[in-house]
């Protein structure tokens, strides 16, 4: 049993003052009933729900996308920082969604962007799993320029795999061929809009896609053309990018149709 103004928001009707109003403006019915009450309980495996004639299809599954702010850990629990989870609202930290709700994947401390959460397991295994071969897509802000010849070869260096030098008790390995990119100015304002680095510091910045996601890997790899990044955030996971609307620390529930577009 859930509260109708909990599930309704998570199937994106609105906040829960927008459900207040909601169940005072429209004909929701419960089982035929009209109903007033936010707070009352329903269950979705046994009850149906009318909004002005219209069948509600509850999703049995929660989908989140956040854009992760800096100096946050991808993580439930931390003894030391504040976590990507104490960002969500309280009726998102149910012991029940405690258990189930989780991240697909992790983004480092120091990194910005892209961050799915969810309570569907077979999801994350999909996208996680080595043999998906998803894409990811990270915007990098590196400490020294790079000329036109050295940008292609670091094009041809990574298309190829390059071997990035092992760090802390990691072992160094050869990555899988990604792809690499050079936006432009405009594009450089608009995905740092949202963001906590200035643009105007840019030296070269680049987009680049991995299909895999190891150990401090987007540093590693700039590391070995003998460059460092600056800034790192995550705008892409397969074809579901960062809503630019989302400010630091905000996140959305997504739709059916953009889970569906990230395979």
């Amino acid at each position: 049993m859930e509260r109708i103004d909990k599930l309704l928001s998570h199937e994106g009707y609105g906040s829960r003052k927008d459900i207040k109003k909601l169940l005072r403006n429209y004909e929701v019915l419960l089982n035929g009933k009209q109903i007033f009450d936010p707070a009352t309980q329903i269950d979705i495996s046994k009850d149906t729900l009318c909004i002005d004639g219209e069948i509600v299809d509850f999703h049995t599954e929660i989908y989140l996308m956040m854009n992760k702010i800096q100096h946050t850990i991808s993580s439930n629990k931390d003894g030391e920082h504040q976590t990507v989870f104490d960002l969500l609202e309280e009726d998102l930290k149910t012991p029940y969604l405690q258990d189930k709700l989780h991240l697909v994947g992790r983004l480092d401390m120091d990194t910005e962007g892209l961050l799915i959460f969810t309570t569907d397991g077979e999801l994350t295994h999909k996208l996680i799993s080595p043999k998906s071969n998803i894409g990811k897509t990270y915007f990098v802000s590196l400490e020294k320029e790079f000329s036109e010849e050295e940008k292609q070869n670091v094009e041809q260096l990574f298309q190829e795999g390059i071997a990035v030098g092992p760090e802390d008790n990691e072992q160094g390995f050869t990555c899988k061929p990604a792809q690499v990119s050079w936006p432009n100015k405009e594009v450089c304002d608009s995905i740092c809009k949202n963001s906590s680095y200035d643009s105007s510091k840019i030296k070269t910045a680049a987009l680049l896609t991995i299909t895999e996601g190891k150990y401090h890997q987007v540093k590693r790899m700039f590391k070995a053309v003998n460059n460092k990044v600056e800034f790192l955030k995550r705008i892409k996971f397969g074809n579901l990018e960062l809503d630019n609307l989302l400010k630091p620390g905000e996140y959305k529930i997504l739709t059916n149709e953009e889970i569906n577009t990230i395979f």
